[in-house]
C-alpha cells in the first residue's frame, strides 16, 4: 500500500524534515551507547567551548548590536548576552552534566512474576527531542547537553534575534561531537528563521518524538495549542512571596530582594508580594526602601501604597492585570491580604504554577502553605530563585514544567527518558 504520510521517503523533503529525519537516525545510534562514550562528547563540548570562546562571544555580539539597535529592552538583552565569563560558566554546567548519573537503563522497578517470569522496568531515551525557545543561547547548549546524556538527539528552534549565537554554538557542538566518535546530527539547528519552519517542527509527528517550549506565555500556548507532537509544557513564572503575620523581618526583606532583585529576567523571580495584615507596618516600610534601593516599582493595592508615605519606594496603582503578569524587569505586584488562606486564595487564582514562597516562623503556618498551594514548587524561608534545576542537584536543566504529566518542575535527567517494559522468560505461554 502506498504511503501518503508526508514524511514517507519518497515525498519532497523540506529543510525541516531532511534536518529531523537526520536526527532519528542519529538517536537510534546514540540510543545504545555507554556512558562513557556520551560523557566523553560532553567533556570534549566543555573544552571546544573553551577554545572557542572568542568565536562565540564575537557571533553573540551581532545579535546583542541588532538587539539594542531595535530598541529591544534591557531585560531580553540580558539574556541574550553571552561573555567570557558566561560561556566559560556554560561549559561548567556542561562537565557537571557529564558527572551525573546516567538515567539510560537504570531499573525503576522490577520482580519476578508468581509465574517465574523476569520483569523490569527501565529507562530508555525518549528518542528525538526538539526544543522551541527565545532569546537565550545558553539554553542551546544545556538543552544539547542534557538531551545527549540522556541518549537523545535534539533539534534547536532558537529566536531569530540569537540566530548568529545558536549557529556558533551549535558549530562548536557538532564538531566536538563528532570528534567524540559521535554522530554530529545528534545535534541540529532547525534550519530558517521564519515562523513556518517552527510550525513545520511542531507538525512533525512520527519525526520527532517530543517538544519542549521555553520561553514567554505565547510562544508557549502556541506550542501547545498547535502542535501535534506531544508537547512537555514548560510554564511562565508569576511567582509569589507570602510574607506570614509571624515573621523575621529581617529575613522577609532578604527573601524578597533576593527573589526579586538578584536577576529579575528570568522565570523564578518573584513577580508578587503578598504581606499578612498583622504584620504589615512593621514590614512594608523595610521592604518598600529595600525595594526602591534595588530599584523596584511596586504595583500596590491601597493598602500597600497607604504605607509608602514618607519612603523613597516608587509605588503606582495596581491594576487586576498586575496579578497575573510575569514582568522579568525591576517591578513587583503588591498586596495587603487578611490571612494566609485569602493568601491562598490569590495565588490559586492568579499564580502560573511554578514557585511560591512562604516566609513564617510558625510551623503550623509553613504546614498548612505547603499543603494548600499546588505549584511545582511551595519554598519556606528561602528565595523563589533556588528553582532551578542547578540549585537542585540536576545539573543544567532542560526547563520548569508546570505541567502535571511525566514531569513537574525543574527538568533533568530523568525527565528526558521514558521506560519500557522487559520481560524475561524461559519458554513460557499463556
Amino acid at each position: 500500500m502506498t504511503s501518503h504520510s508526508p514524511f514517507a521517503d519518497s515525498a519532497p523533503q523540506s529543510p525541516v524534515v531532511a534536518t529531523a529525519r537526520r536526527a532519528r537516525a542519529a538517536a537510534a545510534e546514540i540510543a545504545p551507547l555507554p556512558r562513557s562514550a556520551k560523557d566523553a562528547a560532553l567533556l570534549a563540548i566543555a573544552d571546544a567551548l573553551e577554545a572557542r570562546t572568542d568565536d562565540v562571544v564575537a557571533a553573540n555580539a551581532q545579535d546583542v548590536d541588532r538587539a539594542r539597535a531595535a530598541g529591544t529592552s534591557e531585560t531580553v538583552i540580558d539574556r541574550l548576552t553571552l561573555t567570557p565569563e558566561r560561556v566559560a560558566a556554560i561549559a561548567s554546567d556542561v562537565r557537571d552534566v557529564a558527572a551525573l548519573p546516567d538515567p539510560v537503563g537504570e531499573v525503576v522497578r522490577g520482580s519476578t512474576l508468581p509465574n517465574g517470569i523476569d520483569l523490569r522496568q527501565v529507562r530508555v531515551p525518549l528518542g528525538v527531542v526538539g526544543i522551541i525557545y527565545e532569546a537565550r543561547p545558553n539554553v542551546t547548549v544545556d538543552a544539547a547537553a542534557l538531551c545527549l546524556k540522556s541518549g537523545n538527539a535534539v533539534l534547536l528552534r532558537g529566536s531569530s534575534s540569537a540566530y548568529a549565537s545558536n549557529t556558533a554554538l551549535v558549530g562548536v557542538l557538532r564538531d566536538a561531537v563528532e570528534q567524540a566518535g559521535l554522530p554530529a546530527d545528534a545535534v541540529q539547528l532547525v534550519p530558517g528563521e521564519s515562523r513556518d519552519s517552527v510550525r513545520e517542527l511542531m507538525r512533525a509527528r512520527g519525526l520527532v518524538d517530543v517538544l519542549i517550549p521555553r520561553g514567554g506565555a505565547s510562544l508557549i500556548r502556541t506550542v501547545v495549542e498547535e502542535s501535534t507532537v506531544p508537547v512537555i509544557e514548560t510554564g511562565t513564572g508569576n511567582c509569589h512571596v507570602y510574607v506570614d503575620a509571624q515573621t523575621d523581618l529581617a529575613m522577609a526583606v532578604d527573601i524578597l530582594i533576593n527573589s526579586k532583585a538578584q536577576r529579575p529576567s528570568v522565570c523564578n523571580a518573584a513577580e508578587t508580594l503578598l504581606v499578612h495584615q498583622d504584620i504589615a507596618a512593621d514590614f512594608l516600610p523595610l521592604a518598600l526602601d529595600a525595594l526602591a534601593e534595588a530599584g523596584v516599582t511596586v504595583h500596590a493595592d491601597e493598602r500597600v501604597a497607604a504605607y509608602a508615605a514618607g519612603s523613597k519606594a516608587t509605588v503606582v496603582p495596581a491594576t487586576e492585570e498586575d496579578w497575573e503578569t510575569e514582568y522579568l524587569s525591576y517591578d513587583i505586584a503588591a498586596a495587603v491580604v487578611d490571612s494566609l488562606d485569602v493568601a491562598v486564595r490569590h495565588i490559586r487564582q492568579w499564580s502560573s504554577g511554578h514557585t511560591e514562597v512562604i516566609v513564617t516562623t510558625s510551623q503550623a503556618a509553613a504546614r498548612r502553605f505547603t499543603q494548600l498551594v499546588d505549584s511545582t514548587t511551595v519554598t519556606v524561608n528561602a528565595s523563589t530563585r533556588f528553582t532551578d534545576g542547578g540549585q537542585f542537584g540536576f545539573g543544567a536543566e532542560i526547563g520548569i514544567s508546570t505541567q502535571k504529566l511525566h514531569a513537574r518542575g525543574p527538568m533533568g535527567l530523568p525527565e528526558l527518558t521514558s521506560t519500557k517494559y522487559i520481560v524475561t522468560g524461559d519458554g513460557h505461554t499463556r
